[in-house]
């Protein structure tokens, strides 16, 4: 089985549609594949809401940590 990396660069996306568009990528995806998240800012706010939202399903790994653009593999753990 192959696994699919999407990512998704919101530095330049308005604040507010941010998550929708993180959340209906991340329900889309099949188990075991991912999303790249690169951001301006530490994203800790969305992992707190994924794993509120989406328990036991979201595997957070940060790939670079700031102070200028951090990039977190968010994979599919669980439907």
């Amino acid at each position: 089985m192959s696994t699919i990396t999407t990512t998704i660069d919101v530095r330049a996306m308005h604040p507010r549609d941010r998550h929708p568009r993180i959340f209906s990528t991340f329900d889309a995806l099949p188990v075991g594949d991912a999303i790249v998240l690169i951001n301006d800012h530490d994203p800790k706010p969305l992992f707190y809401q994924l794993q509120a939202e989406r328990p036991g399903q979201v595997g957070w790994t940060p790939e670079e940590q700031g102070p200028e653009r951090w990039v977190i593999r968010i994979e599919k753990l669980a439907a």
